[in-house]
Parts: C-alpha cells; sequence; structure tokens
C-alpha cells in the first residue's frame, strides 16, 4: 500500500511538471517520464525490498532534477506556476500560518462574494516564558482551486467593497492588516459599484488607514491586485508574478489581434519575459520589499516547511513596521534589523506590541505616502536642466513658507478677529438703522429732482443692444484656436439622424460654431484637446510646468521607443499628460490633462509623476485642482508594474490633497477605461463626464475576453455611468466653461480662499 502511494505521488508531481512546462521540450521532463515508466513496467517482477529500493532512487532523481529545472523556469513557467490547481491558495495560508481565524462575510454572493475571503486570525508568541496573542485581520483572494463558484480570484466589486469594510473595522480595532494578493485580475462588471470606482475607493482608503498593512503577493494582476495590495511592506512569493496585464492579454495587444484569434506560443512567452513580472524583477525595480523564497518548481499545500517560512516573514514585516514609528523602539529595532539579515532567524523570538499610539498612526500614514512618492522616479526621462531643477525647488520652498504664514498662521487669527467683528458689526447696524430714520427722509426728498433722470437712463438701457455673453464681449477672453475638422468643406451626418431626425451639418459649422455639438439632438462629436483649453480657460492664461518629464521605456520593451518618438512627432507633445496653471474668469486653477490622441492617453511612470506634481503645487498654493480626461485607455502595459504602480501613487497624492482642504474636479471626455478610472479619477468626490462619453473598467473587447459576456453598445455610455453613480452630472461641451466656474464657486474645501 505504502508502495502505491508513493508512485501515484511521483505520477502526480510528474503530470504537475508537465503542466508547468506545457508543450515545451525539455530533456529532464522526458527522462523523469521514462523512468518511471520503466519502474511500472518492471513493478510486478520485483520484489517488495527492491521495489522500495528502486522507488527511492527513483525520488531522489525527481528531487535532483526538479531543482535543476527550477534553474530552467521562465516567467510564463512561472504563471503557470501559479495558475496551476496545485497551488497553495489562501485557505492553505489561514491553516497553517495562522494559529486561529474565523472567516467573515454575510449570506450569498452580493454580500459575501466566494472570491475575496476575509478572516479574524490570531497569531501566538511565546516570548520569555509568556503567550502573546495578536489579532489580525486577514484580506485576500481565495481562487479555490477546482472550485468554480470562486470565479478564480476574480473579484467583483463588491467583494472588493467587503474588503474595505473589514480593512476599517480593523482600523477602529487598531490591529494590522495581512492582505494576500492571488488575483488574475478583477471581474470587469459595471453594476452598482462599478468595478473601477470601488477599486478606486480602496485605494483612496487604505492611503490613509492607520494600522499597519502588510501585502503578501502570489498573482497580481492589474487593478484587482492593488484593490488590496496598497501596503507598508510588500512581500512576494518567488513563483508569484506582479503585472499590469496578463501575458496572453500583452500578446493580443501586440498581435492586433481580433475576432477571438488566440496569439501563438512564442508571443505570450516573449511578452511574459518583456513585462519583467516576476519577483526578482519587481524587487530589482523597487516595488516589492522582499522575496520569499518557495520550494522547487512552486510551493503546494504539503510544504509545511514553507509555510513556516511565511509566518517568519509576516510576523518580522510587522514587527519592521510598528517599530519603524513607535518611541521605544531602539534595542528592538536593533534586532528586527539583524534578523532581516540573518537567514532561518526566528522573528518570534521578540515580543513587539501592534496596536499603535495616535502620533505613531499619524506618523504611519506620513511613511506610506513618502513611500510611494519615490516609487519609479527612475521610470521616466528628466530632460529639465539642473539650475531649473534648483530654481524650481526653491519657488517650492518659497510657496511653501508664504502659505503657512498666509493660510496655516494668520488665517486662524484673522477668522477669530472677523468673527468676533462680524458679530459687533451686527449690533452697530442695528443702532445705525435707527439713527439714519430721520437723515434718510432728507436725502429722498433732495433726490426727487434726479429721479426723472435715473428712468430715462433705465429706459435706454432696455432698448439698446446688449452683450448676451460677457466672456463674449470682452476682447481679452476670446478662443484663438479652430478645429482642422472645420477648415474642410463637407457635410457630417448625425449618428442619430435616423432617430432624431437630424440635417446634416457643414463640418465648418459644426466644428467652429457649434463646438463639436449637433444642433438638433445635442450628441457630442471628437474634438481636439487644444479647443478645451483654448475654450475653457481665460485667454492667455496657461502656464504649463512639468514640460521636461517625458515618456520613456524602463523596460527596454521591443518596439516602444519608436512608438513614443512617433507620438512626440505627431502631437508635439512629451506624454499623455499636460499639466499647467490658468483662470478661469479669474480663479486661479491646477489642471492636469490626459491626451487620448498620445498612445491613447496611456499613463506611465512619467505621466504619473506629472499627476503628482500637479496634486503637489495645488496643495503648496491652495488652488483648486481639475482633471481633464480627454480620453485614456488605461495604464501603458509596456511599462509593466512601473505604470501600475500610478493607481497607488497618485490616489495617495490626491488624498493628501484633498484633506488639506483642496477641491478636486474630474471632467471625463471621449472614452475613459481602466487603471487611471479605477484609481486616482475614480476617488474624486466630484465627477462629471461631457454629453457621449464612455466612462467603464474595461472595454468591450476586454470584458468580451475575459468574461465571455456580450455587452450592449451603450454599456459604458456616460448615462449608464451616472444612474451607476459613479460620476455625479453629465454637462453640454458648450456649457463647459460657466460650469466649471459655478462649480468652483459652490463645491469644495476650507482651502479655497478665493471665494
Amino acid at each position: 500500500m505504502d508502495i502505491e502511494k508513493r508512485i501515484l505521488s511521483l505520477t502526480e508531481r510528474l503530470q504537475y511538471i508537465k503542466d508547468i512546462f506545457g508543450e515545451k521540450e525539455n530533456v529532464n521532463v522526458e527522462l523523469l517520464e521514462s523512468k518511471l515508466a520503466d519502474f511500472n513496467q518492471r513493478e510486478n517482477g520485483l520484489s517488495e525490498e527492491d521495489q522500495a529500493r528502486q522507488l527511492a532512487a527513483l525520488e531522489d532523481l525527481y528531487v535532483f532534477l526538479e531543482k535543476k529545472l527550477e534553474r530552467e523556469l521562465t516567467a510564463m513557467d512561472k504563471v503557470r506556476i501559479v495558475r496551476h490547481p496545485q497551488r497553495i491558495c489562501l485557505k492553505d495560508i489561514l491553516e497553517n500560518v495562522y494559529d486561529n481565524y474565523t472567516e467573515l462575510g454575510g449570506e450569498g454572493e452580493y454580500n459575501i462574494d466566494p472570491s475575496m475571503l476575509i478572516a479574524r486570525a490570531y497569531i501566538s508568541r511565546l516570548v520569555g516564558g509568556k503567550v502573546y496573542n495578536q489579532p489580525v485581520m486577514v484580506i485576500g483572494q481565495e481562487k479555490g482551486h477546482g472550485e468554480e463558484f470562486r470565479n478564480g480570484g476574480s473579484v467583483k466589486p463588491w467583494g472588493n467593497a467587503k474588503a474595505l469594510h473589514y480593512m476599517k473595522v480593523a482600523e477602529t480595532e487598531n490591529i494590522p492588516i495581512h492582505t494576500y494578493v492571488f488575483t488574475p485580475g478583477s471581474f470587469p462588471i459595471e453594476d452598482y459599484p462599478g468595478a473601477a470606482q470601488q477599486i478606486a475607493k480602496n485605494l483612496y482608503e487604505m492611503a490613509g488607514l492607520t494600522v499597519p498593512m502588510i501585502a503578501v503577493f502570489s498573482e497580481g494582476g492589474s487593478g484587482g491586485a492593488e484593490a488590496v495590495g496598497l501596503a507598508d511592506v510588500r512581500l512576494m512569493l518567488s513563483h508569484g508574478y506582479y503585472s499590469v496585464i496578463s501575458p496572453e492579454g500583452a500578446a493580443a495587444i501586440e498581435g492586433r489581434l481580433r475576432g477571438g484569434d488566440r496569439a501563438s506560443a512564442e508571443l505570450i512567452e516573449t511578452c511574459a519575459q518583456r513585462l519583467k513580472m516576476t519577483a526578482d524583477d519587481n524587487r530589482a525595480m523597487g516595488y516589492i520589499d522582499r522575496v520569499i523564497p518557495e520550494p522547487a518548481l512552486g510551493a503546494r499545500p504539503e510544504h509545511y516547511e514553507f509555510f513556516k517560512l511565511l509566518r517568519s516573514e509576516v510576523i518580522g514585516a510587522t514587527d519592521e513596521v510598528v517599530l519603524n514609528v513607535k518611541g521605544w523602539r531602539f534595542f528592538r529595532a536593533m534586532t528586527v534589523q539583524t534578523r532581516k539579515k540573518k537567514k532561518g532567524a526566528n522573528a518570534e523570538d521578540i515580543y513587539v506590541r501592534w496596536s499603535l499610539s495616535a502620533g505613531a498612526r499619524s506618523r504611519l500614514a506620513w511613511r506610506r505616502y513618502q513611500r510611494f512618492r519615490k516609487m519609479s522616479l527612475g521610470a521616466f526621462i528628466d530632460r529639465t536642466p539642473f539650475n531649473r531643477k534648483m530654481e524650481r525647488l526653491m519657488r517650492e520652498t518659497g510657496w511653501s513658507i508664504y502659505s503657512f504664514f498666509k493660510y496655516d498662521f494668520l488665517r486662524k487669527h484673522q477668522k477669530k478677529i472677523s468673527h468676533v467683528m462680524e458679530e459687533i458689526g451686527s449690533e452697530i447696524q442695528v443702532v445705525k438703522d435707527r439713527v439714519a430714520v430721520p437723515v434718510r427722509w432728507v436725502r429722498e426728498t433732495l433726490a426727487l429732482s434726479s429721479k426723472q433722470e435715473n428712468i430715462e437712463e433705465t429706459e435706454k438701457s432696455l432698448t439698446e443692444l446688449s452683450c448676451w455673453d460677457e466672456d463674449a464681449c470682452d476682447p481679452g477672453s476670446g478662443a484663438s484656436y479652430v478645429s482642422p475638422q472645420a477648415r474642410e468643406d463637407y457635410a457630417v451626418t448625425c449618428p442619430n439622424s435616423a432617430t432624431h431626425g437630424c440635417k446634416d451639418l457643414w463640418a465648418p459649422d459644426l466644428f467652429r460654431d457649434f463646438g463639436g455639438v449637433c444642433s438638433n439632438c445635442g450628441h457630442h462629436f471628437r474634438m481636439e484637446y487644444q479647443w478645451y483649453m483654448h475654450n475653457l480657460f481665460d485667454y492667455n492664461s496657461i502656464f504649463e510646468f512639468s514640460r521636461n518629464v517625458e515618456a520613456g521605456n524602463p523596460l527596454s520593451y521591443d518596439g516602444l521607443d519608436a512608438k513614443l518618438e512617433k507620438a512626440k512627432a505627431q502631437t508635439g507633445l512629451k506624454s499623455a499628460c499636460i499639466t499647467f496653471e490658468a483662470r478661469i474668469k479669474h480663479i486661479n486653477v491646477v489642471c492636469a490633462t490626459l491626451v487620448g490622441s498620445f498612445r491613447g492617453g496611456t499613463v506611465g511612470a512619467a505621466e504619473g509623476e506629472k499627476f503628482v506634481r500637479a496634486c503637489e503645487r495645488a496643495r503648496r498654493k491652495h488652488y483648486p485642482l481639475i482633471a481633464y480626461v480627454h480620453g485614456t485607455a488605461g495604464i501603458r502595459i509596456q511599462e509593466g508594474v512601473n505604470g501600475v504602480i500610478q493607481m497607488p501613487r497618485c490616489t495617495m497624492a490626491v488624498r493628501r490633497y484633498i484633506e488639506a482642504g483642496g477641491l478636486y474636479i474630474v471632467v471625463y471626455d471621449t472614452n475613459s477605461y481602466a487603471g487611471p478610472l479605477a484609481s486616482f479619477l475614480g476617488c474624486s468626490p466630484y465627477q462629471f463626464a461631457i454629453r457621449s462619453a464612455n466612462i467603464g473598467f474595461a472595454g468591450p473587447g476586454v470584458i468580451k475576453e475575459t468574461t465571455g459576456m456580450d455587452i450592449p453598445p451603450n454599456y459604458h455610455d456616460a448615462h449608464l455611468a451616472l444612474s451607476r453613480g459613479h460620476i455625479h452630472g453629465i454637462w453640454d461641451r458648450r456649457e463647459l466653461r460657466a460650469n466649471l466656474h459655478q462649480a468652483l464657486q459652490t463645491m469644495g474645501g476650507r482651502n479655497l480662499y478665493y471665494r
């Protein structure tokens, strides 16, 4: 019986190895297969003693060749390891890493979402003869290998909402949060809450949580990973991957596949290598703090020594975070640092209390912001001369000092004095009104002679021609930009002509006087971003900054340099983001624009850095911040994690700005999808869309590919986004200037001192 079990185990190990290496030919795999086949043929003719001896030799050969195959693993091989049904899952970790736990969640898919697992767990530590039971909140995707109802770890919006709810519970209870990332990506459904808006909300709230957060990555797929992956320390299993997109998705884009065509295995392997998605790649780029070594060919549930190592790593990481923000920590911090350098050191040899004081919690959130602010700084090109950098630094310092004294120091006292004077003034006004009655009677008597002149002046103003638009009569506010589409002599047919009876429009009228809007049904045609810049802001008020920050190729991705150079030549821009200061009816604002004509408005390290700088500038100068999305296709996949890390980076900058009292308004135009929407755009409390904008987490093609669902043509329509609660209003393009000015006057926080 023991012999049969051992043979079955070897058979399963062989099948696992063949699954990992796919259809690739490998002499070591062929050798294992032939040796096992030979043994099975000769098994019946051998004595029990010979069977045991040869089986032991075969097992040793398996161990030897598995270690050899380990050194041959490619990036795509590791992806197959992560996806394999025998891969460890979160339930295995709860059973083997934590000492006790209770799973949390309601009943039914909408309450619990089986692909998101939450557990209140305990870690027991024996230090100095005393047992310490330390509670933690464990959150992560449960792939449930073989359990179809788990949806393969692809979490639906309400699953991420559940995760956020229990993160807030952990913050209330002042206990650490351990998150485990086991997802190929979030489920791209646009229900309420939509996938994008829920991930954006998760990122925004996680940025400000005041308890230690540790994330462990096994399979980190784009936005789904970021929904629970923002943490103070990020660990990664050595066979895991963390990427902006799956290798198959990248191959589909690179191969320009349509209509259900499949990419070749060679192209998929190449894309996996180019994306630099492995643990070592992410560690080298600075997005992962430490790599946790796994057994040869990946950790499986029977690898109990690995669970001991994982337990030690998460305990040590939690200790590290806590001691970095605590006061009395000198000797324990030295011990933790020493322990990190020693392999096999016991993480439970000292006791660190994981609950934090109010001061430590505040320091923790600030350190988290600084940590992510420093990420990806080497992933873009900054051609700003040294003297200009120093000039910018001095100017920023000057503005910080000026803002502190004007708004933080003097304003506080000025408001107190102002409130007192208002109360005194109200009392004095009552007295003045009573005393002034006789004086008012005399003035009215003397003014009778001039009353007739006033009547004549009023009649004159009513009968003369007047200007219907104050801005249009102002020679300094005229727009000088004319769309190239208005220079062509042809007729344009509105898409709604069949249903609304729209007549054909002459292009010079449509794209000049009508602002690209059908005069009958209001359908919005696509307009260039220059139209918006020249018609929204006051004449000659735009001052661009961070102009020398350029999109680069941090992964040396084949072909990207040529594509970027082509985009720069065609658009005259250096990245898909333009940041500038401007005025709207004499109100100063900072604006960040994502330009759809530059590589689809995709966001990479350069765009993220420019957006972060815009947030910091708006905060420093106490200006409102406007994000205008002329169009975005999501994160630039050719930059890999350098792109996807902009989701938490920019969201944290936005949160810091909003918490300082700023007003952040987002306006969507044309097509806006994916990562930016699921992070720093979607977290705004004030989001509006131009009519005919399309808004969603994933485009129709991606939804079809990942879910097999056919969606209706208007699935991402702005009106449906409004009904789902993603946006808060829909505007006509021609009224954008007036509506934004109205918003600036009526919305926002305490920093808007222009009111």
